[in-house]
């Protein structure tokens, strides 16, 4: 059986000596990396670096980790070090569109996308969702209008504190969350958009890029945050478009995109592949 794995990122300040300071702690404590990328911003002098490894079981891990608060302090680090094996949960909110939703049951049934499923949250009915297969999971009916939507976040923050839910994910989710909720949530909620950021806000984007005769549609997956479409971005894609596609055609290939960059971005955040660098992204994908 292959050893347990363990994941660091980090990002701090960068100055000489933070590769060998992380290497040299790590084989210290006979840690063997198995894989290891680092990014210098040089806008910023901000140093990130994500680094697996194993050679350890988990009690001796809990000392490793321990002690390299020690390194952490010497380089200002802000760090996260973890077990692979400890899946993160994961809730999903969701409104009537169900195509994201469908595809992440998949991906997580199949065993591509490691997670704990902590909960499907809609604020529309199950009956929506019959044709999905929901055994074994809570689903939570949460109808939220205008003048109830500060009850209805409060509930959804109780859900999340109740399930120990690590990230959020808005799979098509129709509602804007408020500054409060996002504040709560922030670097730990994901968003898909239905166009290629920045461009094509508010109703029908479909329809406003077959007007504008555009050539490539895409979807952006981002981190949530109080200023609306504008966090972070984690993952885009985009697919070529013709003049022979109608609106119809804009939307269903629209669907494929935003399920492919849904999926990209929740599996990068899972694995630790994300670290946020102030309105940005660094990204360490495979």
């Amino acid at each position: 059986m292959p050893s347990a794995q363990y994941v660091l990122t980090l990002s701090c300040p960068n100055r000489p000596g933070i590769v060998a300071g992380v290497s040299t702690y790590l084989f210290a404590h006979a840690c063997n990396i198995l894989d290891a990328q680092q990014f210098d911003d040089t806008e910023t002098n901000v140093f990130f670096m994500r680094v697996v490894f194993d050679g350890v079981d988990d009690v001796a891990f809990e000392e490793v980790r321990r002690g390299f608060s020690e390194v952490g302090e010497k380089f200002a680090m802000n760090w996260i070090m973890r077990a692979v094996s400890v899946k993160k949960r994961v809730m999903i909110l969701v409104s009537k569109f169900d195509h994201c939703l469908a595809d992440l049951l998949y991906r997580w049934r199949i065993g591509e996308l490691p997670m704990d499923l902590a909960a499907i949250v809609s604020n529309h009915p199950r009956e929506t969702y019959e044709h999905l297969d929901f055994t074994g999971i809570d689903f939570h009916y949460l109808p939220v209008t205008r003048e109830t939507k500060l009850e209805q976040e409060t509930q959804i923050w109780n859900l999340i504190k109740e399930t120990r839910t690590d990230l959020v994910v808005l799979a098509r989710y129709m509602q804007i969350l408020s500054d409060g909720l996002t504040a709560k949530l922030a670097g730990r909620c994901i968003n898909i958009h239905h166009s290629f950021l920045p461009g094509f806000k508010g109703a029908n984007p479909y329809r406003q890029a077959h007007r504008r005769g555009v050539k490539l549609i895409g979807a952006t997956a981002h981190y949530v945050t109080a200023d609306l479409d504008e966090g972070p971005i984690v993952e885009q894609d985009v697919e070529r478009i013709s003049h022979r596609d109608l609106p119809h055609d804009l939307v269903r290939k629209g669907r494929d995109i935003e399920r492919r960059v849904l999926a990209r971005g929740v599996r990068y955040h899972l694995e630790d592949r994300v670290v946020l660098n102030g309105s940005k992204t660094v990204v360490f994908a495979e």
